[in-house]
């Protein structure tokens, strides 16, 4: 009798725990919903004939179990992400604005559920670059006839395909934790059809200032309709917020000597870059329909995003589209950046790789190819160049010059940038230096004894984390050289010029990114609330003052207002920057003594 209890036993046990990790996949893989049913059927229906069918009925109880196996392995199979486009708003039935009228036809869009902000989401910038006009320059978009329907966000831009299970598991870190409501994360719709815009205005407000944001995402990646940079919340404060896309890896940054005969402009692989000035052209022009003022735009950005801003303050093109520039995480003012910025030699070669990839004999062959191919390209498409149209010379030319455009600049960094970037590589005393050559060279030696082997480890890391001894050396060190060292640069270039520069170091810890690359954008655009149960009261409040600070800098170019810790300038005898965490206050750049390094390393290069 005990025999059979504890048999019974460890059958529920074991059968409870394979069912569950099979929810959890089929949770893990996106639905759609049918999918669980069917699977929810199939366990309850093996569970039963387990317990109904005979013993010595072998080949019975052998075929329900086969049954059960075949049922389950079609269902992992079919098991893939719905693929969907993102409402503007998540009410079920919002309230539409009124049309509005702009030089290309008349759109109409959606109020937030009180009221307070209308969102006109997939408004087209630019002509769809399909077909002839792939890898050419944005061309003017063409009228259109009745009233377009802008409560969804168009789709996100071409980019390679991330598995559903993938995708979930990245969520459910950044989340903190499993929440099984299958069918969780639909993916988003992709398509070279990309070229549109997303605004938030106050509602019935005019003569308003603008803030146009740059999603990042190495150049190869990411979309404008992210939750963590909605405008929703900036736009209750007064101002306009926009969000843009544009042309990803192969698609925006594909370089070939063949491209330059084609173009008026004589230029080839800055796409993107050109998509991103062309935005920027159609606010201007229609900005005011939504009572933005024309001439109060400030550009902003993170990551690769933020690149692209410092892209677009030196490129020829853009003088007089723009007074300010908020840049956050990356920047390409290096003699010779770390990334998202190439010479134009090495933009060609890559180009040449990507012709022999797929046995074309020119681009106009490469055209023939289906984006979902090309996508696919092991070459490497996440960076802009000097093609002579929209960058004219290396972007530290331009500053030393003083020719540069924004006005004003607020920008910074976060504690732990490259940490995410380092999972897979184990950093140990022994092969540490090896691992700074990588980047620094010469100069590895010089940088281990500024950061030793030693160094204490992150106050937090990733469960993945490959780890290390010298782990905490290396991300600290790569910290600086691949993200915080741009905005040293960026920063004196500004003080040089006698133009405001304010920079801020964010290093709040939380339940989510935590101060990882990217932890700071929900903060400072007023989307905690979006991931319930991940943030505190304290981080609420730090969100409340970040927002301020972004909405001050896009109306007036200065940060500082009422009843705000004050932000100080930078200055020549003022290095400090903002510390932004439970107590805000002015402090000290932690890797000023990595930059002198980094400089050495840099003027070799020379």
């Amino acid at each position: 009798m005990v025999k059979k209890i504890v048999k019974w036993i460890l059958f529920a046990v074991l059968f409870s725990l394979l069912s569950l990790l099979i929810i959890f996949y089929l949770d893990l893989a996106n639905g759609p919903m049918w999918i669980l049913f069917i699977e929810l059927a199939a366990i309850v229906t093996l569970l039963v004939l387990s317990i109904l069918i005979p013993k010595k009925l072998k080949l019975v109880r052998f075929a329900s179990v086969l049954g059960f196996i075949a049922v389950t392995a079609v269902m992992f199979i079919l098991a893939k992400p719905t693929v969907e486009r993102t409402k503007a708003v998540n009410d079920k039935n919002p309230e539409k604005t009124e049309v509005l009228t702009l030089a290309n036809g008349k759109v109409q869009g959606v109020y937030n559920s009180n009221k307070t902000v209308e969102v006109y989401a997939g408004i087209p910038y630019a002509k769809a670059p399909v077909g002839e006009l792939r890898w050419k320059e944005p061309q003017d978009v063409e009228n259109w006839e009745g009233v377009r329907d802008c409560s969804t966000f168009a789709p996100k831009s071409m980019q390679a395909k991330e598995s559903g299970v993938f995708n979930t598991i990245k969520d459910i870190y950044a989340e903190g934790g499993w929440h099984p409501d299958f069918n969780m994360y639909p993916l988003e719709e992709a398509s070279e059809d990309s070229l549109y815009l997303n605004i938030w205005r106050p509602a019935g407000k005019t003569n308003l200032p603008i803030l146009v944001y740059i999603h990042g995402g190495s150049l190869t990646s990411g979309r404008s309709s992210q939750d963590d940079y909605n405008g929703e919340a900036m736009a209750r404060q007064g101002i306009i917020m926009i969000t843009i896309a544009y042309r990803l890896g192969m698609f925006g940054y594909f370089a070939h000597n063949d491209l330059i005969s084609e173009s008026p402009n004589n230029t080839t692989g800055n796409y993107g870059l050109l998509d991103q000035i062309a935005a920027l052209n159609w606010v201007r022009e229609n900005i005011a329909a939504f009572g933005g003022d024309p001439d109060r735009i400030t550009i902003a950005g993170e990551s690769a995003g933020s690149s692209s801003v410092n892209a677009i303050c030196v490129s020829p093109l853009t003088e007089g589209l723009f007074n300010y520039a908020i840049a956050e995480s990356s920047g390409i003012l290096a003699y010779k950046p770390f990334h998202t910025f190439r010479d134009y030699s090495e933009a060609i070669e890559q180009g040449n790789m990507v012709r022999e990839e797929f046995n074309a004999k020119s681009s106009m062959e490469l055209r023939n190819i289906p984006a979902e191919e090309l996508v696919k390209t092991a070459s490497n498409q996440s960076a802009m160049t000097v093609d002579g149209y929209a960058i004219v010379e290396q972007p530290y030319l331009t500053y030393e010059k003083g020719e540069n455009h924004e006005k004003a600049l607020l920008n910074g960094f976060n504690a732990k940038e490259a940490d995410a970037f380092n999972l897979g590589i184990k950093a140990t005393a022994e092969n540490y230096e090896e691992l700074l050559a990588e980047d620094m060279g010469d100069y590895a030696s010089d940088m281990a004894k500024v950061v030793p082997a030693d160094s204490p480890q992150r106050d937090q890391h990733f469960i993945v984390d490959a780890m290390g001894d010298a782990k905490g050396a290396l991300n600290q060190a790569y910290s600086a050289i691949w993200f915080s060292y741009s905005h040293y640069l960026w920063n004196n270039y500004m003080v040089k010029q006698g133009k405001p520069a304010y920079e801020y170091y964010f290093t709040k810890t939380n339940n989510s990114l935590s101060n990882y690359h990217a932890g700071e954008i929900p903060y400072a655009y007023g989307n905690l609330w979006r991931h319930p149960g991940l943030y505190n009261e304290d981080d609420y409040k730090l969100s409340d003052i970040m927002q301020q600070y972004f909405v001050n800098f896009a109306k007036t170019g200065d940060p500082n207002g009422e009843g705000l810790p004050k932000w100080e300038a930078r200055t020549v005898d003022n290095n400090l920057l903002l510390q932004l965490d439970t107590k805000i206050k002015m402090t000290e750049d932690p890797n000023e003594k990595l930059y002198d390094i980094i400089d050495k390393y840099e003027e070799s290069l020379k």
